[in-house]
C-alpha cells in the first residue's frame, strides 16, 4: 500500500504557557477561552462545540502523546506548526517545544514549520475584535537583521531534529505571507539575497540544503521592489524570482467564496489546483480545508460560513487530493490539511461533540484502509 504524507497544520495557541497570550485570552488557557465561551449567532448555527478531549494544554507532553497517537493511528503523520516571530523573539513556541518535542512517541510523526509572518492584531481578543480587530499590535515583516535571527533560531532549534520533515534530505520551511517578507526585507532582490543566506546557513549546519515552500493565496499583484508600488508583478513571478521549491495552500477561504455548501466549493478547489499546476514551474502539493466559520472570535455575527462540512464531504476532498498525488510526479506524496486544531475558525480534525472522530476516520479510510 502506498504511503502518503498527510500533514495537518497546528495552531499552537491552545496553551496558556506563553505569558504574552494573556493580552488576548486572560483566563490563561489560550484560545480555548474563545471556544469554551462561544455561542450560537443565529438559529441553526453549528456552535457552540465542545472538544471530546476537553480543553487540554497542548504544551503538555502527556497531552501531545495522546494526540500524536490519535493522529498517527488515523493516517495523519506530519504536523505543520504555525510558527511566529514578533517583537524580536519567538511567540507561541511552547506547544511545539514543550509538547511535541518532549512527547515520548514523537518518532511516530514528522513536523515542519510554517512561518506565519502576518501582522498580529486584535482579532484574537474577543473584547476588541468587532471594532478594532485590524489594529496592528506587532508587525509580521522583519528587517534583514531580524531575518537572520529567525534563520539562526529555526536552524539551531529544529532543522536537525530527527523528526523534522525533509524532502530530498532538505528541511521544509513554509512562508505564509510573501508580500510581508518582501516588504520587510526591502524588495525582491534583497529578499532573494536573504533567502540565499538562509540556504547557505542551512548547509553550514550540516544539511544538504533547504526546501522553501510558499503558501498559495489567490493570484494577486505583488510589490516587487518593497518601495515603489508601480514595480509590481504576480505572485507566480515573485515566486520564480525568489526560487521557492514548492507551493501549497493554507485555507480554501484564501482563494474562493466559502459561504456555500462544501461540495460546490470543491469545484473551485479542483480548478485552482489545475491553475497552479499549469502556471507554476514548481510542484504544488494539494490542500484540503475542513471548514470555515470564525464567529467564535467575535461577539457580533461574521458572514462567510462553509456549509455541509460533514465527514463524508471532507472524505470526497481527501480522495481528490489523493488522486492528484497519484497522477502527478511530485517529489513526495504530501497533502496538507487545515487543520488539526483551528477550532475558532471551525476547521479542525480533533474529535468534537458534533462529529466525534468522523474527520479522522475519513482520513483513515482514504489513506490507511485501501490497497
Amino acid at each position: 500500500m502506498k504511503k502518503y504524507d498527510v500533514a495537518a497544520y497546528i495552531w499552537p495557541a491552545y496553551t496558556g504557557d506563553e505569558p504574552r497570550t494573556r493580552m488576548f485570552w486572560g483566563e490563561g488557557m489560550g484560545e480555548w477561552q474563545s471556544v469554551k465561551n462561544a455561542v450560537s449567532k443565529f438559529p441553526g448555527h453549528d456552535w457552540p462545540r465542545k472538544p471530546l478531549w476537553g480543553y487540554v494544554n497542548e504544551a503538555d507532553p502527556y497531552v501531545m502523546e495522546m494526540e500524536i497517537a490519535a493522529a498517527a493511528d488515523h493516517g495523519v503523520n506530519v504536523f505543520i506548526y504555525d510558527w511566529y516571530w514578533y517583537d524580536g523573539r519567538p511567540f507561541l513556541e511552547q506547544c511545539l517545544n514543550n509538547g511535541f518535542l518532549k512527547a515520548k512517541n514523537n518518532d511516530r510523526m514528522k513536523f515542519y514549520l510554517m512561518w506565519a509572518n502576518h501582522d498580529a492584531n486584535h482579532l484574537w481578543n474577543i473584547d476588541q475584535s468587532d471594532k478594532n480587530g485590524g489594529t496592528v499590535i506587532w508587525k509580521g515583516s522583519v528587517s534583514r537583521t531580524e531575518f537572520e535571527n529567525v534563520v539562526h533560531r529555526v536552524i539551531g532549534q529544529y532543522f536537525n531534529h530527527p523528526c523534522y520533515y525533509k524532502i530530498d534530505g532538505k528541511p521544509v520551511f513554509m512562508i505564509y505571507d510573501l508580500q510581508n517578507l518582501i516588504r520587510g526585507l526591502g524588495g525582491v532582490e534583497n529578499t532573494k539575497r536573504a533567502l540565499a543566506y538562509f540556504r547557505e546557513e542551512t548547509v553550514k549546519a550540516g544539511l544538504p540544503g533547504l526546501h522553501l515552500q510558499l503558501t498559495a493565496w489567490r493570484e494577486t499583484s505583488v510589490n516587487l521592489s518593497g518601495v515603489d508600488a508601480s514595480a509590481s508583478g504576480t505572485t507566480r513571478e515573485a515566486t520564480e524570482l525568489l526560487g521557492f521549491d514548492s507551493i501549497t495552500n493554507y485555507q480554501f477561504v484564501h482563494f474562493t467564496n466559502i459561504d456555500r455548501p462544501y461540495p460546490e466549493i470543491l469545484t473551485d478547489v479542483a480548478a485552482e489546483w489545475r491553475r497552479i499546476d499549469g502556471e507554476y514551474k514548481i510542484p504544488y502539493f494539494p490542500h484540503v480545508s475542513v471548514g470555515w466559520d470564525n464567529n467564535p472570535r467575535f461577539r457580533g455575527f461574521r458572514p462567510g460560513i462553509m456549509k455541509d462540512t460533514t465527514p463524508e464531504n471532507i472524505e470526497c476532498a481527501l480522495r481528490m487530493a489523493k488522486e492528484y498525488v497519484d497522477t502527478h510526479n511530485l517529489p513526495v506524496p504530501l497533502i496538507t490539511v487545515n487543520s488539526w486544531n483551528e477550532w475558532t475558525e471551525t476547521s479542525y480534525l480533533e474529535p468534537d461533540d458534533r462529529n466525534g472522530y468522523g474527520y479522522l476516520e475519513a482520513i483513515r479510510r482514504v489513506f490507511c484502509e485501501e490497497e
